[in-house]
């Protein structure tokens, strides 16, 4: 295929140099959003009387064609383009002629790239807005099959306090709500129509922005033409929102791979999203989970790597721009991966009640509780603090637990305990009373499940 800026060279390019300079293999991925960008610019182009609507009506038919053979197979990608755009064009005049050469008229691939990029960046976070959405559904089911599963709540990974393990769970569908809202933040900041800018300084035809804009369901179009071509800024706040979803999918997936250890035993996979090992027979392993905690890596690399490409680049398009697709495909494809298995697998995974109470009862986790008990019958928190402190040391010099000591064991440390202490610490009125907005008992988990609920059905 000649290249369409061939007129100005006496050399054809070097064939090492023309594979270098290709983009096509991996922008091929655009080829829906750069055939709809295509059309709505021909339509706009028609409605502005800068071609004729016959033309215009050729050329929307010629593209609607190719749309349809690449859908269905017939139509494959010639390597010898330099990327999608120039596929699609070059394309489209061998199927109509002269007037497909019309198509790029007050339009340069700046823009165009820029156009197709943004489309496509769009289309494929309302893909993980929805699977975001999918997992805060599977975890409102869990939280509501598990809200009388007390376990350890954890600070410094030592057990802190008990909790339920809804509660628990309500945390990670809070951080998915957030993930749910940048999306929706970073596709407002992005929902700006650059096409119309042409390669930097804009066109000297009279073409309108806003069909265009409004054709391809922006919001409206980038107020300078030198931005509209060489912001990639919604490229970085792309890879920041899909960078903080894998933080918090690879925090989840070690806790499971913590959990379903033989240490803890709280939760076991389903065998479908497990593995086994090659020369151990009783293995187990959690390696899906694993394979998302390490996916993150790859995330984060992309954010970094796109940051490292537009920290030097002066205005307005540089061909180091090119390189800002492979890592934000790269992203959202593992993104979208990484919940498409991480969901079922919680759906799927047991989890061990019994385990999680066992655990539960030691390591003094309801010694808060003692404090807060002897605090509400008149005595200063820091000297409950101190009382109760002093009895936990004891019984661990003793090999006892709190519920172990009489009465009057209780006496020796101070005349404010009394046969009420026993309900004070039992581990299922330590998570009931816990009743402030957002607390681990079950009336407040059920408010954040609600709250998940009503969020997840309208995203």
């Amino acid at each position: 295929m000649d290249k369409m800026w061939a007129g100005r060279f006496a050399k054809t390019l070097d064939k090492t140099a023309d594979d270098f300079n290709s983009s096509l293999k991996f922008d091929c991925k655009m080829f829906a959003q750069d055939i709809k960008g295509s059309i709505a610019h021909a339509t706009m182009l028609g409605a502005c009387n800068v071609l004729p609507q016959a033309d215009v009506d050729k050329i929307i038919e010629g593209l609607a064609s190719i749309l349809e053979d690449i859908k269905n197979g017939k139509l494959t990608f010639d390597n010898g383009a330099e990327d999608i755009h120039m596929f699609v064009e070059g394309e489209l005049t061998k199927r109509i002629g002269d007037v497909g050469k019309k198509l790029h008229t007050s339009r340069s691939r700046n823009d165009q790239v820029a156009l197709d990029l943004r489309m496509y960046v769009k289309d494929e976070l309302a893909k993980i807005k929805t699977l975001l959405s999918e997992l805060i559904g599977v975890l409102c089911d869990k939280a509501e099959q598990n809200l009388d599963a007390i376990m350890p709540g954890y600070t410094h990974l030592q057990r802190a306090q008990p909790i339920t393990f809804a509660q628990h769970l309500m945390a990670y569908a809070m951080m998915f709500i957030r993930d749910v809202m940048r999306i929706d933040d970073t596709v407002k900041h992005m929902n700006l129509s650059p096409l119309g800018s042409c390669a930097l300084a804009g066109t000297t035809y009279p073409i309108d922005r806003g069909i265009t804009a409004s054709l391809l369901g922006f919001d409206g179009y980038t107020h300078n033409s030198l931005d509209g071509v060489s912001d990639r800024d919604f490229c970085v706040e792309t890879l920041s929102t899909l960078s903080l979803i894998m933080v918090h999918l690879s925090r989840f997936a070690e806790e499971i791979i913590l959990w379903t250890s033989w240490e803890f035993k709280f939760m076991e996979l389903d065998d479908s999203f497990t593995t086994g090992s090659s020369i151990m027979p009783q293995k187990k392993n959690s390696d899906m989970a694993e394979l998302v905690r390490g996916k993150s890596g790859r995330v984060f690399g992309d954010l970094m790597g796109m940051l490292t490409v537009l920290k030097g680049l002066p205005l307005a398009y540089n061909k180091d721009m090119q390189e800002d697709k492979e890592g934000v495909f790269d992203a959202l494809e593992t993104v979208n991966m990484c919940l498409t298995v991480f969901t079922p697998m919680l759906a799927t995974a047991t989890v061990l009640k019994d385990n999680m109470l066992t655990a539960a009862k030691k390591g003094f986790i309801n010694a808060t509780d003692m404090a807060d008990y002897l605090t509400k019958k008149g005595m200063p928190f820091r000297s409950a603090y101190k009382i109760t402190g002093t009895i936990v040391g004891d019984c661990i010099a003793k090999g006892k637990v709190l519920e172990d000591l009489t009465v009057e064991d209780y006496k020796q440390y101070s005349e404010l305990f009394d046969g009420g202490i026993y309900k004070a610490i039992s581990l299922s009125e330590c998570v009931s009373k816990r009743i402030s907005q957002g607390g681990t008992a079950p009336s407040e988990t059920k408010k954040q499940i609600t709250y998940a609920r009503k969020f997840a059905k309208i995203n």
